[in-house]
């Protein structure tokens, strides 16, 4: 019995249906059946279906004998079907490559709850691509899987059968079938959602949904669009039949009138002469349905009213004069901006005309996200060796409590952030500013960077259309132009950045200054910031840090934190940190497992902790000037996506600072085993730290302020890696107890690829 069926309806598509077809059979997962529905199409449809068939044991071919539309051609296709889940897939439409295989994944996940919905993508003649934009309600964050009235904003996804998949026992249980008539969807969905004991999210694209030029039923003129009156007859009917299902009664009715009210404003829908008729046959159904006492939202009740009224001029009316007022407040607000924006770009330009200030100094870091990085060290560092020069720092009002005593705190965009930046010799940042900027003569930009490149970057990117998203290149090289200085921490970062952001400026070599506590803490340093972040005396705490996925919209943890930590046992503490672009924690909330993804400083967790678990984040580069181990987690179907979406310029598996885990058992299996902090383990941090930290000796920011302010020449050696010592880990000085704990029961294999790679 296969996993997945997957039901394909073909009507007039000879066009589209090959690559349809296509896109179900070349997936990576192949335990499927597709049965591919004839619909008795006039065209070739039958034909290419057969040829499928022939050439591929999984395509099952059902050809009917007259044209029964699409519902009832769906109903041949469940009638045929054998495999665990049902999908449907219109034939115009195409699956994502993988998505088969990630949806397995999350089905396993979740334990096999009863439907599975996942995302979709509308795709256009032109060639663009537009995302659900209510994707945001697909999110895998919080408990999975669910009932509807755990998450009712479910009902605001498409209601659709061909974004979700329905397990076969569950829609034969219930009896589910397809009515006649357009809008068949909506007595299959409804009733499928409601009635589910499990539910899951998949927050990942799997349907390309083609908007044809031509085609599409639902935007056809026709009065077929009335049968939406009778497929909401037989979702309320559904609810009739099953009493615990009433208290969806009021929800429903203000779904049904808002697809009504979509219906009668689309103008491509009904007929001429109709509209008055469709207007009343919804207020029959607004009264037939209403329930009392139901709450009609602020923004809905005109509509609402509207249609219980049936007033159909009245209601053209007032739609015209409500899209006049929408459009006059927007122009009002568009207008007061371009304003405002006119009057700061004005008193840019006067600024602009007045003489530098050679004791000023400006500083930002991550887009105005706070104090911190290579600026948040070299400010200070300004302010140590160069007091003359008075220091601001740029961040939005939400960041500004990260900014210290001392500089200046500026908001962007306001009056004295343009002067700021028009009037201060020396501007700081780790990105670029904004690209408004103007670079004045005798101005000095130094452009930090934010760590060691493992993934691509800058041009780079070009390749990686997914990662690099909506990256403007010209631009990019713009703001490149306006660099005088960019740090680097080591050669290969030396060599990457003049390539992938070609330019004129001068690298210097001095190390990284968020790297200079490491080798400047104590062990008082270290005790006070693990008492304050609650990690209990005589554990190892393990730092938590994966990287963010371009290619993702949510970004869940590849590691189960709590199924770690309870192999390990309780000598053993997570600090689980998410990236600076993840908007929410990383989902566990177990014993154990500290969330410190809010805190302003990494390096504090750095010194806090004592072995740091990564993937490709390239705080691996940082985190070696420790000394401290690491382990890297790199799962080969997660470091291929990585690779292929991002793009990475050596294969960190290959040559790791550290023991490697395949799978969380291989990661599990490294702790328990103590190879975390093996001699392979010191061997291979020992090589990574030779090629990647040869600079970072505690001195980088002062090197970086005595070269730019002050013009000396004659600048402090660097300290070679033999003669340094980074403070050491709280757990250090007596590790042996806490290194290794008992096998977890169960066969996990010690593998030869944690230490001998």
């Amino acid at each position: 019995m296969p996993r997945f069926s997957v039901i394909v309806p073909a009507y007039k598509v000879q066009a589209y249906l090959h690559e349809c077809l296509e896109s179900v059979l070349s997936q990576s997962w192949t335990d499927l059946e597709l049965i591919a529905v004839d619909d008795r199409s006039p065209d070739a449809c039958g034909e290419i279906i057969d040829e499928f068939a022939a050439r591929d044991p999984r395509v099952r071919a059902v050809h009917l004998r007259e044209n029964v539309g699409l519902g009832r051609a769906r109903n041949a296709g469940m009638d045929a079907a054998c495999g665990d889940y049902l999908l449907f897939l219109d034939s115009d439409d195409t699956l994502t490559p993988d998505a088969l295989h990630t949806i397995a994944d999350r089905l396993k996940e979740t334990g096999e709850p009863d439907v599975l919905l996942y995302d979709y993508a509308r795709t256009f003649w032109t060639g663009a691509a537009e995302r659900n934009q209510r994707a945001a309600l697909l999110t895998e964050e919080g408990p999975a899987p669910f009932r509807l009235e755990d998450r009712p904003g479910l009902f605001r996804v498409l209601m659709v059968a061909w974004n979700k998949a329905c397990k076969r026992e569950f829609v034969e249980r219930l009896g589910l079938r397809f009515p006649p008539g357009y809008y068949e969807d909506t007595p299959w969905t409804y009733p499928a959602l409601m009635a589910a004991e499990s539910i899951a999210t998949l927050d990942r694209v799997c349907v390309h949904y083609r908007q044809r030029r031509r085609g599409n039923i639902l935007s056809t003129t026709s009065r077929r669009h009335f049968d939406v009156f009778e497929q909401y007859d037989r979702v309320f009917a559904f609810v009739e039949e099953r009493p615990e299902l009433a208290c969806w009664r009021p929800v429903l009715f203000r779904r049904m009138v808002d697809h009504f009210t979509t219906i009668f404003t689309k103008r491509d829908r009904l007929p001429r002469g109709s509209r008055a008729a469709f207007l009343r046959r919804a207020r029959a159904h607004y009264r037939r349905y209403r329930t009392p006492g139901t709450t009609i939202p602020l923004r809905s009740r005109l509509r609402h009213t509207l249609v219980h009224l049936g007033l159909h001029r009245t209601y053209r009316a007032l739609q015209a004069a409500m899209t006049l007022r929408r459009r006059a407040l927007k122009l009002g607000v568009k207008l007061a901006r371009a304003l405002k924006a006119a009057l700061l770009q004005a008193h840019y330009r006067i600024q602009l005309r007045l003489p530098l200030r050679a004791d000023r100094a400006v500083f930002a870091a991550y887009w105005g996200r706070g104090h911190g990085c290579n600026p948040g060290a070299l400010e200070a560092a300004f302010r140590a060796f160069a007091p003359q020069v008075r220091t601001a720092w740029i961040a939005r009002p939400e960041h500004q409590h990260t900014v210290p005593p001392g500089p200046r705190r500026l908001s962007p965009g306001t009056a004295a952030y343009w002067t700021a930046l028009a009037r201060s010799k020396y501007l700081v940042n780790n990105v670029n500013f904004d690209r408004r900027l103007v670079k004045r003569p005798g101005q000095v930009f130094v452009q930090t960077q934010h760590g060691t490149p493992l993934k691509h970057m800058g041009l780079d990117l070009q390749e990686h259309p997914a990662a690099a998203r909506d990256l403007d290149f010209p631009e990019l090289l713009k703001g490149v132009d306006k660099w005088d200085y960019v740090l680097s921490a080591n050669r290969h970062t030396t060599l990457t950045w003049e390539r992938v952001y070609p330019g004129s400026y001068r690298t210097l070599e001095y190390g990284y200054p968020r790297n200079d506590v490491f080798q400047q803490a104590t062990p008082a340093d270290v005790a006070r910031l693990r008492e304050s972040l609650g990690i209990p005396r005589d554990t190892v705490a393990i730092l938590y840090a994966p990287t963010h996925r371009d290619y993702r919209r949510t970004q869940r943890t590849a590691l189960d934190l709590e199924r770690v930590l309870r192999r390990l046992g309780p000598r053993f503490v997570i600090l689980a940190r998410a990236h600076y672009w993840q908007r929410v924690p990383l989902p566990h909330q177990a014993p154990g497992v500290i969330d410190v993804g809010d805190h302003p400083v990494v390096e504090s967790l750095c010194l806090a902790s004592d072995v740091l678990v990564t993937d490709y984040s390239s705080i691996m580069f940082d985190y070696a000037n420790l000394d401290r181990p690491i382990v890297v987690h790199a799962p080969d179907d997660d470091w291929a996506a990585y690779q292929a979406a991002r793009g990475t310029y050596f294969d960190v598996r290959a040559f790791p600072p550290g023991a490697v885990a395949r799978s969380e058992d291989e990661l599990i299996d490294i702790f328990a085993t103590g190879h975390w902090r093996g001699s392979r383990s010191t061997q291979l941090r020992a090589a990574f730290r030779e090629r990647f930290c040869p600079y970072d000796d505690g001195r980088a920011a002062e090197r970086v302020v005595r070269h730019v302010v002050l013009g000396e020449t004659e600048l402090p050696p660097v300290v070679p890696l033999a003669e340094r010592r980074p403070v050491p880990s709280a757990a250090a000085s007596g590790l042996s107890p806490a290194a290794t704990v008992p096998q977890p029961s169960g066969s996990l294999p010690v593998t030869d690829g944690h230490e001998r790679r």
